[in-house]
C-alpha cells in the first residue's frame, strides 16, 4: 500500500500553476489549474488519445473522508471534462496541511462523462486500471489478502455506483465547478 497526497504545487510536469483547497461537510477538494506544463500528459481510454494536462488545464481532486476512495476530474483550457479518474484505497484522511491523502490499494477506474445540455453528467466508459501492479504488491507482501479482496470489493462497489449514476462524488465536483463555494 502506498500513501497518496492530493498535493500538486511541486509536480515536476508543471513549472507553476494554483491550488485551492475547500473543505466540504464529509469531504476535501483540492483544485489545481496548471501554468505553463513542462511535459504534457496523454493517455489512451476507451480507443481515444486524451491530452490531461496542459497549460491552463485543472485538475480537481474530491476526498470523501469516510470512503475508501478518492475523485479527481481532469479538464482542459476550457473547462471541458477530460477524464475521471478514482483511486481505490483503504482509507483516506487529512496531512497536517489540511490535505487530503488516500491508502491507495493501486486499483483505479478511469473513464469519460459525457455532458448533457443542461450540464449533467453521465458516465460514457468506465474501465478498471492496475490489475497487475495490485497482484504484484500482494506477491511482493505491499499489501496483505484482504486489502487485496477489500481493493476488488471497492472497485466492484464504485463500477456498480457509476452505472447506478448519480454517483455522488461526481455530483459534488460538478456542483463545484459550477458554484465553486466561495
Amino acid at each position: 500500500m502506498k500513501r497518496k497526497r492530493f498535493d500538486r504545487r511541486a509536480w515536476p510536469r508543471v513549472r507553476s500553476g494554483e491550488q485551492s483547497v475547500v473543505h466540504l461537510p464529509g469531504g476535501v477538494i483540492v483544485d489545481y489549474r496548471a501554468g505553463e506544463v513542462l511535459k504534457p500528459k496523454r493517455v489512451t481510454l476507451a480507443g481515444r488519445t486524451l491530452c490531461l494536462l496542459d497549460s491552463g488545464y485543472r485538475w480537481v481532486h474530491y476526498v470523501p473522508l469516510a470512503a475508501p476512495h478518492a475523485l479527481t476530474v481532469q479538464l482542459d483550457d476550457v473547462g471541458r471534462v477530460q477524464q475521471f479518474y478514482l483511486d481505490v484505497g483503504q482509507t483516506t484522511g487529512l496531512d497536517g496541511e489540511g490535505l487530503p491523502w488516500i491508502d491507495d490499494l493501486y486499483l483505479d477506474i478511469a473513464g469519460t462523462l459525457e455532458v448533457s445540455p443542461d450540464g449533467h453528467w453521465t458516465v460514457g466508459h468506465a474501465e478498471v486500471l492496475d490489475e497487475a501492479e495490485l497482484d504484484a504488491a500482494l506477491a511482493q507482501g505491499r499489501v496483505t489478502p484482504e486489502q487485496h479482496a477489500l481493493a476488488w470489493a471497492e472497485t466492484r462497489r464504485l463500477l456498480g455506483a457509476l452505472r447506478a449514476f448519480p454517483f455522488g462524488p461526481l455530483e459534488v465536483v460538478r456542483r463545484y465547478l459550477q458554484d465553486p463555494y466561495t
